[in-house]
Protein backbone atom coordinates (compact mmCIF):
# COMPACT_ATOMS: atom_id res chain seq x y z
CA UNK A 1 0.00 0.00 0.00
CA UNK A 2 1.35 3.67 -0.09
CA UNK A 3 4.06 4.83 2.04
CA UNK A 4 5.56 7.69 1.66
CA UNK A 5 9.50 8.50 2.56
CA UNK A 6 9.66 9.68 6.49
CA UNK A 7 12.34 12.08 7.65
CA UNK A 8 14.55 10.60 9.89
CA UNK A 9 17.57 13.27 10.58
CA UNK A 10 18.49 15.99 8.97
CA UNK A 11 22.15 15.52 8.61
CA UNK A 12 21.54 12.39 6.64
CA UNK A 13 19.21 14.15 4.42
CA UNK A 14 21.35 16.78 3.71
CA UNK A 15 24.35 14.16 2.65
CA UNK A 16 22.02 12.84 -0.11
CA UNK A 17 21.02 16.07 -1.37
CA UNK A 18 24.37 17.58 -1.82
CA UNK A 19 25.81 13.94 -3.38
CA UNK A 20 22.47 13.89 -5.68
CA UNK A 21 23.11 17.59 -6.50
CA UNK A 22 26.69 16.27 -7.84
CA UNK A 23 25.27 13.24 -9.48
CA UNK A 24 23.33 15.81 -12.25
CA UNK A 25 21.17 13.74 -14.49
CA UNK A 26 20.72 10.66 -14.75
CA UNK A 27 22.59 10.10 -18.52
CA UNK A 28 25.31 11.72 -16.46
CA UNK A 29 25.41 9.48 -14.21
CA UNK A 30 28.44 7.04 -14.77
CA UNK A 31 29.53 4.09 -12.42
CA UNK A 32 32.09 5.84 -11.61
CA UNK A 33 30.19 9.03 -10.19
CA UNK A 34 27.83 6.89 -8.77
CA UNK A 35 30.25 4.61 -6.69
CA UNK A 36 32.14 8.25 -5.55
CA UNK A 37 28.52 9.75 -4.47
CA UNK A 38 27.90 7.10 -2.62
CA UNK A 39 31.04 7.06 -0.73
CA UNK A 40 30.40 10.80 -0.47
CA UNK A 41 27.01 10.48 1.40
CA UNK A 42 27.75 7.66 3.88
CA UNK A 43 31.14 8.74 4.63
CA UNK A 44 32.84 5.52 2.98
CA UNK A 45 36.45 4.91 3.05
CA UNK A 46 37.90 6.33 -0.81
CA UNK A 47 40.34 3.70 -0.46
CA UNK A 48 40.05 -0.47 -0.31
CA UNK A 49 43.28 -0.82 1.06
CA UNK A 50 42.86 -0.52 4.45
CA UNK A 51 45.08 -2.00 7.22
CA UNK A 52 44.89 -5.62 7.97
CA UNK A 53 43.98 -6.09 11.25
CA UNK A 54 45.61 -9.10 13.82
CA UNK A 55 42.20 -11.11 14.31
CA UNK A 56 42.81 -11.90 17.80
CA UNK A 57 42.98 -8.94 18.82
CA UNK A 58 40.38 -7.15 16.89
CA UNK A 59 37.56 -9.47 17.23
CA UNK A 60 37.43 -9.99 21.06
CA UNK A 61 33.50 -11.00 20.92
CA UNK A 62 32.25 -13.61 18.53
CA UNK A 63 31.58 -12.35 15.13
CA UNK A 64 29.43 -14.84 13.68
CA UNK A 65 26.44 -13.73 15.37
CA UNK A 66 24.35 -12.94 11.56
CA UNK A 67 24.96 -16.78 10.95
CA UNK A 68 26.02 -18.24 7.33
CA UNK A 69 24.47 -18.60 4.48
CA UNK A 70 25.04 -20.37 0.70
CA UNK A 71 23.57 -19.75 -2.75
CA UNK A 72 23.77 -19.87 -6.26
CA UNK A 73 24.96 -23.06 -6.83
CA UNK A 74 26.39 -24.65 -10.28
CA UNK A 75 27.49 -28.09 -10.96
CA UNK A 76 31.16 -27.76 -9.26
CA UNK A 77 31.01 -24.55 -7.05
CA UNK A 78 28.72 -22.21 -4.37
CA UNK A 79 28.95 -19.30 -2.45
CA UNK A 80 29.52 -18.87 0.99
CA UNK A 81 28.34 -16.21 2.92
CA UNK A 82 29.26 -14.69 6.12
CA UNK A 83 29.52 -11.60 7.95
CA UNK A 84 31.76 -10.40 11.09
CA UNK A 85 29.24 -8.76 13.31
CA UNK A 86 30.45 -9.10 16.78
CA UNK A 87 28.11 -5.66 17.40
CA UNK A 88 25.36 -5.95 14.63
CA UNK A 89 23.48 -3.24 15.80
CA UNK A 90 26.40 -0.65 15.98
CA UNK A 91 27.37 0.99 12.85
CA UNK A 92 30.76 -0.69 12.47
CA UNK A 93 29.35 -3.51 13.67
CA UNK A 94 32.02 -3.09 16.62
CA UNK A 95 35.12 -3.81 14.28
CA UNK A 96 37.86 -1.87 13.59
CA UNK A 97 38.21 0.08 10.18
CA UNK A 98 40.82 -2.89 9.04
CA UNK A 99 40.95 -6.00 6.91
CA UNK A 100 40.33 -9.04 8.85
CA UNK A 101 41.75 -13.05 7.66
CA UNK A 102 38.94 -15.07 7.28
CA UNK A 103 39.65 -18.85 7.17
CA UNK A 104 36.82 -20.97 5.19
CA UNK A 105 36.58 -24.45 4.69
CA UNK A 106 33.76 -26.78 2.71
CA UNK A 107 33.58 -30.82 3.55
CA UNK A 108 31.57 -33.89 3.02
CA UNK A 109 29.87 -34.46 6.08
CA UNK A 110 29.46 -32.53 9.56
CA UNK A 111 32.15 -33.13 11.26
CA UNK A 112 34.94 -31.86 8.82
CA UNK A 113 36.82 -35.33 8.89
CA UNK A 114 36.87 -35.05 4.84
CA UNK A 115 37.53 -31.35 3.76
CA UNK A 116 37.05 -30.85 0.10
CA UNK A 117 38.18 -27.22 -0.30
CA UNK A 118 39.75 -24.78 2.16
CA UNK A 119 41.14 -21.07 2.13
CA UNK A 120 41.04 -17.71 3.20
CA UNK A 121 39.54 -14.49 2.34
CA UNK A 122 39.92 -10.79 3.32
CA UNK A 123 36.49 -8.99 5.39
CA UNK A 124 36.92 -5.35 3.87
CA UNK A 125 35.24 -2.67 6.23
CA UNK A 126 34.15 -0.93 2.79
CA UNK A 127 32.00 -3.94 2.65
CA UNK A 128 31.20 -4.29 5.79
CA UNK A 129 33.18 -6.92 6.43
CA UNK A 130 31.12 -9.50 4.39
CA UNK A 131 32.85 -12.24 2.64
CA UNK A 132 31.44 -13.92 -0.19
CA UNK A 133 33.53 -16.98 -1.09
CA UNK A 134 33.03 -18.40 -4.45
CA UNK A 135 34.38 -22.20 -3.25
CA UNK A 136 35.38 -24.26 -6.99
CA UNK A 137 36.62 -27.55 -7.62
CA UNK A 138 33.43 -29.29 -6.14
CA UNK A 139 31.75 -32.07 -6.81
CA UNK A 140 28.55 -32.01 -9.05
CA UNK A 141 25.25 -32.63 -7.33
CA UNK A 142 26.86 -33.21 -3.96
CA UNK A 143 25.72 -32.02 -0.19
CA UNK A 144 28.78 -30.69 1.59
CA UNK A 145 29.04 -28.80 4.79
CA UNK A 146 30.64 -25.25 5.46
CA UNK A 147 32.15 -23.35 8.25
CA UNK A 148 34.38 -20.02 8.62
CA UNK A 149 36.91 -19.30 11.21
CA UNK A 150 38.54 -16.06 12.53
CA UNK A 151 40.71 -15.66 15.55
CA UNK A 152 39.94 -17.96 18.16
CA UNK A 153 36.16 -18.12 16.76
CA UNK A 154 34.40 -20.52 14.82
CA UNK A 155 31.06 -20.12 12.75
CA UNK A 156 27.96 -22.27 12.94
CA UNK A 157 28.13 -25.02 10.51
CA UNK A 158 26.20 -24.54 7.33
CA UNK A 159 24.61 -27.27 4.62
CA UNK A 160 25.00 -26.74 1.08
CA UNK A 161 24.50 -28.04 -1.95
CA UNK A 162 25.78 -27.97 -5.43
CA UNK A 163 23.68 -28.37 -8.96
CA UNK A 164 23.78 -31.47 -11.00
CA UNK A 165 26.39 -31.54 -13.92
CA UNK A 166 25.63 -30.23 -17.74
CA UNK A 167 23.24 -32.79 -19.29
CA UNK A 168 22.81 -34.97 -16.05
CA UNK A 169 19.61 -37.06 -16.18
CA UNK A 170 17.97 -35.52 -13.22
CA UNK A 171 14.88 -37.49 -11.72
CA UNK A 172 13.89 -35.16 -8.81
CA UNK A 173 14.44 -31.90 -7.61
CA UNK A 174 12.50 -29.90 -4.41
CA UNK A 175 12.39 -26.41 -3.76
CA UNK A 176 10.64 -24.18 -1.62
CA UNK A 177 9.60 -20.54 -2.80
CA UNK A 178 9.26 -17.72 0.35
CA UNK A 179 9.19 -13.85 0.04
CA UNK A 180 7.83 -11.29 2.13
CA UNK A 181 9.40 -11.30 5.89
CA UNK A 182 8.72 -7.66 7.19
CA UNK A 183 10.37 -7.96 11.24
CA UNK A 184 7.56 -6.09 12.69
CA UNK A 185 4.75 -7.90 11.47
CA UNK A 186 5.80 -11.36 13.58
CA UNK A 187 7.66 -14.24 14.19
CA UNK A 188 9.92 -16.41 11.59
CA UNK A 189 8.27 -19.50 12.59
CA UNK A 190 7.73 -20.38 9.07
CA UNK A 191 11.65 -20.02 8.42
CA UNK A 192 12.04 -22.59 11.32
CA UNK A 193 9.91 -24.75 9.95
CA UNK A 194 11.95 -24.50 6.31
CA UNK A 195 14.83 -25.29 7.67
CA UNK A 196 13.78 -28.89 8.53
CA UNK A 197 11.88 -29.62 5.05
CA UNK A 198 13.77 -31.98 2.75
CA UNK A 199 14.58 -29.32 -0.16
CA UNK A 200 17.37 -28.61 -2.54
CA UNK A 201 16.94 -25.22 -3.40
CA UNK A 202 15.03 -22.15 -1.55
CA UNK A 203 14.31 -19.02 -4.06
CA UNK A 204 13.71 -16.01 -2.16
CA UNK A 205 11.31 -13.60 -3.62
CA UNK A 206 11.86 -10.49 -2.45
CA UNK A 207 11.13 -8.32 0.17
CA UNK A 208 14.02 -9.82 2.12
CA UNK A 209 13.73 -6.83 4.25
CA UNK A 210 11.42 -3.39 5.14
CA UNK A 211 12.54 -0.11 4.93
CA UNK A 212 9.40 0.55 7.54
CA UNK A 213 10.24 1.34 10.84
CA UNK A 214 10.67 -0.97 13.53
CA UNK A 215 9.95 -0.10 17.43
CA UNK A 216 11.64 -0.93 20.38
CA UNK A 217 9.09 -4.04 20.98
CA UNK A 218 9.73 -5.17 17.49
CA UNK A 219 5.85 -4.41 16.07
CA UNK A 220 3.83 -6.92 16.23
CA UNK A 221 6.38 -9.35 17.99
CA UNK A 222 5.74 -7.25 21.15
CA UNK A 223 8.95 -8.26 22.74
CA UNK A 224 9.15 -7.83 26.82
CA UNK A 225 12.24 -9.40 27.36
CA UNK A 226 14.38 -7.38 25.46
CA UNK A 227 14.15 -2.91 23.75
CA UNK A 228 15.58 -2.68 20.19
CA UNK A 229 17.72 0.05 19.83
CA UNK A 230 15.88 3.42 18.71
CA UNK A 231 18.41 3.31 15.39
CA UNK A 232 15.73 0.82 14.21
CA UNK A 233 12.55 3.22 14.51
CA UNK A 234 12.94 5.20 11.53
CA UNK A 235 12.58 4.72 7.68
CA UNK A 236 15.86 3.26 6.04
CA UNK A 237 17.49 5.24 3.50
CA UNK A 238 21.36 5.94 3.73
CA UNK A 239 23.94 2.84 3.46
CA UNK A 240 24.39 2.65 7.73
CA UNK A 241 20.33 2.37 8.00
CA UNK A 242 19.92 -0.42 5.40
CA UNK A 243 23.31 -2.26 6.73
CA UNK A 244 21.40 -2.26 10.21
CA UNK A 245 18.29 -3.20 9.26
CA UNK A 246 20.21 -6.52 7.19
CA UNK A 247 21.96 -6.96 10.81
CA UNK A 248 18.64 -6.75 12.38
CA UNK A 249 16.59 -9.33 10.73
CA UNK A 250 19.60 -11.29 10.38
CA UNK A 251 20.21 -11.70 14.06
CA UNK A 252 16.60 -13.57 14.38
CA UNK A 253 17.51 -17.09 15.10
CA UNK A 254 14.93 -18.53 12.90
CA UNK A 255 15.98 -17.33 9.58
CA UNK A 256 19.25 -18.36 10.18
CA UNK A 257 18.68 -21.54 10.73
CA UNK A 258 16.72 -21.66 6.99
CA UNK A 259 19.98 -20.09 5.64
CA UNK A 260 22.17 -22.42 7.30
CA UNK A 261 19.66 -25.50 6.12
CA UNK A 262 19.73 -24.63 2.74
CA UNK A 263 21.05 -22.90 -0.30
CA UNK A 264 19.60 -19.70 -1.64
CA UNK A 265 18.61 -17.89 -4.77
CA UNK A 266 17.48 -14.65 -4.19
CA UNK A 267 16.14 -11.90 -6.52
CA UNK A 268 14.80 -8.38 -4.66
CA UNK A 269 11.54 -6.62 -4.97
CA UNK A 270 10.78 -3.24 -4.04
CA UNK A 271 11.01 -3.31 0.43
CA UNK A 272 14.94 -3.91 0.11
CA UNK A 273 15.24 -0.22 -1.38
CA UNK A 274 11.58 1.44 -0.78
CA UNK A 275 7.81 0.63 -1.58
CA UNK A 276 6.84 0.21 -5.37
CA UNK A 277 9.39 2.25 -6.92
CA UNK A 278 10.16 1.92 -10.67
CA UNK A 279 13.23 2.04 -12.10
CA UNK A 280 14.60 5.60 -10.96
CA UNK A 281 11.19 6.92 -10.26
CA UNK A 282 10.70 6.86 -6.34
CA UNK A 283 7.21 6.21 -4.51
CA UNK A 284 6.34 9.79 -3.71
CA UNK A 285 7.42 11.17 -7.80
CA UNK A 286 10.13 13.03 -5.83
CA UNK A 287 13.83 13.56 -7.33
CA UNK A 288 15.26 10.77 -9.64
CA UNK A 289 19.00 12.38 -8.37
CA UNK A 290 18.37 12.09 -4.86
CA UNK A 291 16.77 8.71 -5.42
CA UNK A 292 19.45 7.05 -7.28
CA UNK A 293 21.30 7.30 -3.90
CA UNK A 294 19.56 5.79 -2.28
CA UNK A 295 18.83 2.50 -4.58
CA UNK A 296 22.84 2.65 -4.76
CA UNK A 297 23.00 2.31 -0.80
CA UNK A 298 20.19 -0.57 -0.93
CA UNK A 299 21.86 -2.33 -3.48
CA UNK A 300 25.28 -2.32 -1.88
CA UNK A 301 23.62 -3.39 1.07
CA UNK A 302 21.45 -6.23 -0.90
CA UNK A 303 24.84 -7.07 -2.21
CA UNK A 304 26.63 -7.57 1.21
CA UNK A 305 24.42 -9.50 2.63
CA UNK A 306 23.36 -12.28 0.51
CA UNK A 307 25.12 -14.86 -0.99
CA UNK A 308 25.45 -13.57 -4.57
CA UNK A 309 28.49 -13.98 -6.99
CA UNK A 310 30.94 -11.26 -8.28
CA UNK A 311 28.75 -10.83 -11.59
CA UNK A 312 25.98 -9.45 -9.14
CA UNK A 313 28.25 -7.16 -7.13
CA UNK A 314 26.57 -3.29 -8.00
CA UNK A 315 28.04 -0.36 -9.83
CA UNK A 316 26.43 2.58 -7.85
CA UNK A 317 23.30 2.18 -8.42
CA UNK A 318 23.26 -0.27 -10.96
CA UNK A 319 23.36 -4.29 -10.48
CA UNK A 320 22.92 -6.69 -12.80
CA UNK A 321 20.20 -9.22 -10.56
CA UNK A 322 19.02 -11.76 -13.36
CA UNK A 323 20.68 -14.54 -14.00
CA UNK A 324 20.16 -18.03 -15.44
CA UNK A 325 20.63 -21.55 -13.48
CA UNK A 326 20.63 -25.21 -15.00
CA UNK A 327 20.03 -28.19 -12.75
CA UNK A 328 21.01 -31.16 -15.73
CA UNK A 329 18.59 -31.58 -18.08
CA UNK A 330 15.40 -31.35 -15.96
CA UNK A 331 14.79 -27.73 -15.00
CA UNK A 332 16.14 -24.42 -15.92
CA UNK A 333 15.71 -21.55 -13.54
CA UNK A 334 15.31 -17.81 -14.86
CA UNK A 335 15.56 -15.40 -12.23
CA UNK A 336 14.16 -12.15 -13.04
CA UNK A 337 14.35 -8.51 -11.49
CA UNK A 338 10.47 -6.65 -12.29
CA UNK A 339 11.59 -3.52 -10.85
CA UNK A 340 14.76 -2.47 -11.58
CA UNK A 341 14.26 -1.57 -15.42
CA UNK A 342 10.57 -1.09 -15.35
CA UNK A 343 7.81 1.57 -16.47
CA UNK A 344 6.56 3.77 -14.09
CA UNK A 345 3.14 2.47 -13.19
CA UNK A 346 0.29 3.51 -15.18
CA UNK A 347 -2.00 5.41 -13.39
CA UNK A 348 -0.50 6.59 -10.01
CA UNK A 349 -0.10 2.61 -9.15
CA UNK A 350 -2.53 0.83 -7.01
CA UNK A 351 -5.82 -0.69 -8.25
CA UNK A 352 -7.44 0.93 -11.77
CA UNK A 353 -9.32 -0.48 -14.93
CA UNK A 354 -6.87 -1.73 -17.64
CA UNK A 355 -7.12 1.32 -19.96
CA UNK A 356 -4.61 2.71 -22.98
CA UNK A 357 -2.01 3.98 -20.31
CA UNK A 358 -1.13 0.72 -18.78
CA UNK A 359 -2.00 -1.14 -22.23
CA UNK A 360 0.44 1.18 -24.22
CA UNK A 361 2.55 -1.62 -25.92
CA UNK A 362 5.98 -0.01 -25.52
CA UNK A 363 5.54 -0.92 -21.60
CA UNK A 364 8.14 -2.97 -20.41
CA UNK A 365 8.26 -4.48 -16.67
CA UNK A 366 11.23 -6.28 -17.20
CA UNK A 367 13.70 -3.90 -20.22
CA UNK A 368 14.57 -4.25 -23.32
CA UNK A 369 17.50 -6.67 -22.63
CA UNK A 370 16.44 -8.42 -19.60
CA UNK A 371 13.30 -9.57 -21.88
CA UNK A 372 15.36 -10.59 -24.84
CA UNK A 373 17.88 -12.27 -22.43
CA UNK A 374 14.83 -14.80 -20.84
CA UNK A 375 13.12 -14.81 -24.81
CA UNK A 376 16.58 -16.12 -26.17
CA UNK A 377 17.28 -18.31 -23.09
CA UNK A 378 14.08 -20.28 -23.83
CA UNK A 379 14.88 -20.85 -27.19
CA UNK A 380 18.01 -22.43 -26.52
CA UNK A 381 16.41 -24.42 -23.72
CA UNK A 382 15.82 -28.02 -23.83
CA UNK A 383 15.13 -28.95 -20.17
CA UNK A 384 11.93 -30.47 -19.06
CA UNK A 385 10.87 -27.76 -17.09
CA UNK A 386 11.25 -24.01 -17.76
CA UNK A 387 10.86 -22.32 -14.42
CA UNK A 388 10.72 -17.99 -13.51
CA UNK A 389 11.47 -17.11 -10.34
CA UNK A 390 10.10 -13.45 -9.93
CA UNK A 391 8.52 -11.14 -8.31
CA UNK A 392 5.45 -9.60 -8.88
CA UNK A 393 2.14 -11.83 -9.40
CA UNK A 394 1.87 -12.94 -13.41
CA UNK A 395 -1.40 -13.97 -14.19
CA UNK A 396 -4.83 -11.64 -14.87
CA UNK A 397 -5.99 -10.68 -11.19
CA UNK A 398 -9.72 -9.24 -11.50
CA UNK A 399 -10.89 -7.70 -8.55
CA UNK A 400 -13.97 -8.75 -9.16
CA UNK A 401 -16.73 -10.15 -11.78
CA UNK A 402 -18.39 -6.56 -13.31
CA UNK A 403 -17.08 -4.88 -16.24
CA UNK A 404 -16.01 -2.21 -13.64
CA UNK A 405 -13.37 -4.61 -12.61
CA UNK A 406 -9.66 -3.39 -11.74
CA UNK A 407 -6.26 -4.82 -11.91
CA UNK A 408 -2.82 -4.25 -10.03
CA UNK A 409 -0.83 -1.83 -11.97
CA UNK A 410 2.15 -2.71 -9.71
CA UNK A 411 1.62 -6.57 -11.36
CA UNK A 412 1.85 -7.97 -14.47
CA UNK A 413 -1.48 -6.59 -15.28
CA UNK A 414 -0.10 -3.18 -15.34
CA UNK A 415 2.31 -4.05 -17.93
CA UNK A 416 -0.37 -6.09 -20.36
CA UNK A 417 2.27 -5.74 -23.51
CA UNK A 418 5.10 -7.37 -21.57
CA UNK A 419 3.32 -10.19 -20.60
CA UNK A 420 2.17 -10.84 -24.23
CA UNK A 421 5.82 -10.62 -25.66
CA UNK A 422 6.69 -13.65 -22.95
CA UNK A 423 3.47 -15.78 -23.42
CA UNK A 424 3.57 -15.44 -27.50
CA UNK A 425 7.65 -16.03 -27.28
CA UNK A 426 7.48 -19.10 -24.94
CA UNK A 427 4.80 -20.46 -27.64
CA UNK A 428 7.20 -19.72 -30.24
CA UNK A 429 9.89 -21.47 -28.74
CA UNK A 430 8.24 -24.75 -27.75
CA UNK A 431 8.05 -24.35 -24.01
CA UNK A 432 5.90 -27.19 -22.65
CA UNK A 433 6.57 -27.22 -18.90
CA UNK A 434 6.05 -23.53 -17.82
CA UNK A 435 6.30 -22.54 -13.91
CA UNK A 436 6.45 -19.55 -12.76
CA UNK A 437 7.13 -18.61 -9.49
CA UNK A 438 5.99 -15.51 -7.58
CA UNK A 439 5.67 -13.56 -4.31
CA UNK A 440 4.92 -10.08 -3.11
CA UNK A 441 0.92 -10.84 -2.45
CA UNK A 442 1.01 -11.66 0.97
CA UNK A 443 -1.28 -14.29 0.12
CA UNK A 444 -0.72 -18.14 -1.41
CA UNK A 445 -2.26 -18.48 -4.98
CA UNK A 446 -2.03 -20.96 -7.43
CA UNK A 447 -2.90 -19.89 -10.96
CA UNK A 448 -3.35 -21.81 -14.54
CA UNK A 449 -1.40 -19.20 -17.26
CA UNK A 450 -4.04 -18.79 -19.99
CA UNK A 451 -2.78 -18.02 -23.66
CA UNK A 452 -4.70 -15.32 -23.34
CA UNK A 453 -6.53 -14.64 -19.89
CA UNK A 454 -9.75 -13.44 -21.61
CA UNK A 455 -10.72 -16.48 -23.00
CA UNK A 456 -10.68 -19.61 -20.30
CA UNK A 457 -10.86 -22.03 -23.32
CA UNK A 458 -7.61 -20.73 -24.97
CA UNK A 459 -4.16 -23.13 -24.01
CA UNK A 460 -2.91 -23.49 -20.75
CA UNK A 461 0.62 -22.21 -21.66
CA UNK A 462 2.21 -23.70 -17.62
CA UNK A 463 1.14 -22.69 -14.09
CA UNK A 464 2.12 -19.73 -11.71
CA UNK A 465 2.62 -20.66 -7.81
CA UNK A 466 2.76 -17.58 -5.59
CA UNK A 467 3.86 -17.79 -2.29
CA UNK A 468 2.75 -16.13 0.43
CA UNK A 469 4.80 -14.65 2.96
CA UNK A 470 6.71 -15.91 5.75
CA UNK A 471 4.88 -12.72 8.14
CA UNK A 472 3.75 -9.90 6.13
CA UNK A 473 0.11 -9.04 6.94
CA UNK A 474 0.54 -10.81 9.93
CA UNK A 475 -1.59 -13.71 10.85
CA UNK A 476 -3.97 -13.83 8.20
CA UNK A 477 -6.78 -16.35 7.26
CA UNK A 478 -7.92 -19.01 5.55
CA UNK A 479 -10.05 -17.51 3.22
CA UNK A 480 -9.66 -13.63 3.17
CA UNK A 481 -12.44 -11.17 2.80
CA UNK A 482 -12.13 -10.69 -0.82
CA UNK A 483 -12.10 -14.50 -1.62
CA UNK A 484 -15.49 -15.28 -3.34
CA UNK A 485 -14.62 -11.73 -5.72
CA UNK A 486 -11.34 -13.33 -6.74
CA UNK A 487 -11.89 -16.49 -6.90
CA UNK A 488 -15.10 -16.10 -8.94
CA UNK A 489 -13.76 -13.71 -10.93
CA UNK A 490 -10.52 -15.15 -12.18
CA UNK A 491 -11.21 -18.87 -13.28
CA UNK A 492 -7.77 -20.00 -13.71
CA UNK A 493 -7.47 -19.43 -10.10
CA UNK A 494 -7.35 -22.32 -8.91
CA UNK A 495 -6.39 -21.97 -5.20
CA UNK A 496 -6.19 -18.61 -3.13
CA UNK A 497 -5.15 -18.78 1.30
CA UNK A 498 -4.12 -15.69 3.29
CA UNK A 499 -2.06 -17.68 6.20
CA UNK A 500 1.58 -17.30 6.39
CA UNK A 501 4.28 -19.61 5.37
CA UNK A 502 5.91 -20.92 2.03
CA UNK A 503 5.19 -23.38 -0.73
CA UNK A 504 7.73 -26.46 -1.81
CA UNK A 505 7.71 -27.71 -5.18
CA UNK A 506 8.67 -31.04 -6.44
CA UNK A 507 9.99 -31.42 -10.27
CA UNK A 508 10.12 -34.89 -11.77
CA UNK A 509 10.34 -35.93 -15.52
CA UNK A 510 6.52 -36.44 -15.19
CA UNK A 511 4.99 -33.81 -13.11
CA UNK A 512 5.30 -31.17 -10.84
CA UNK A 513 3.76 -31.42 -7.22
CA UNK A 514 3.13 -28.19 -5.46
CA UNK A 515 2.62 -27.82 -1.58
CA UNK A 516 1.40 -24.82 0.39
CA UNK A 517 2.60 -24.76 3.63
CA UNK A 518 0.89 -22.86 6.18
CA UNK A 519 0.94 -21.85 9.69
CA UNK A 520 -1.66 -20.36 11.77
CA UNK A 521 -0.03 -17.31 13.79
CA UNK A 522 3.35 -15.61 13.58
CA UNK A 523 2.14 -12.49 15.98
CA UNK A 524 2.73 -15.57 18.99
CA UNK A 525 5.88 -18.06 18.57
CA UNK A 526 6.07 -21.52 18.27
CA UNK A 527 3.02 -22.41 15.76
CA UNK A 528 3.14 -25.89 13.81
CA UNK A 529 3.29 -26.00 10.14
CA UNK A 530 0.29 -27.83 8.36
CA UNK A 531 -0.44 -27.97 4.42
CA UNK A 532 -3.17 -25.80 2.90
CA UNK A 533 -3.30 -27.79 -0.20
CA UNK A 534 -1.31 -29.95 -2.81
CA UNK A 535 -1.66 -29.22 -7.14
CA UNK A 536 -0.20 -31.39 -9.63
CA UNK A 537 0.49 -30.53 -12.75
CA UNK A 538 1.64 -33.12 -15.68
CA UNK A 539 4.73 -32.62 -17.85
CA UNK A 540 2.99 -32.31 -21.68
CA UNK A 541 -0.30 -31.59 -20.00
CA UNK A 542 0.07 -28.18 -18.03
CA UNK A 543 -3.19 -27.61 -15.78
CA UNK A 544 -3.19 -27.46 -12.00
CA UNK A 545 -4.98 -29.97 -10.47
CA UNK A 546 -5.41 -30.38 -6.48
CA UNK A 547 -5.32 -33.70 -5.05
Amino acid sequence: MPHRVSQHGQESQQEIERAAAALGRRRFLTVTSAAAALAFATNLPGSAHAAEADANKAVSDDPFTLGVASGDPLPGSVVLWTRLAPKPYETGSGLPNARITVRWEIAHGRRFRRVARRGEISAHPELNHSVHVEAEGLDADRVYYYRFRTGKWISPVGRTRTAPAAGANLTDLRLAAISCQAYHDGYYTAHRHLAEEDVDLVFHLGDYLYEYAVDAHGGARKYTDRELPAVFNRETATLEDYRLRYALYKSDPDLRAAHAAHPFLVTWDDHETENNYADDIPEDGGSSEQFLVRRAAAYRAYWENQPLRRPQKPSGPDMRLYRRLLFGKLAQFDILDTRQYRSDQAYGDGAHAPGPESEDPKRTITGATQERWLLDGWRASDTVWNVVPQQVTFSERRTNSTPAYKLSMDAWDGYPASRERLLAGAESAGIENLMVLTGDVHKGYAYDIKRRFGDQDSRTLGTEIVATSITSGKDGEDKPADWADYTGANPHMKFYNGRRGYVTVRLTSKEARADFRTVAAVTTPGAQVSTAATFVTEVGDQGLREV
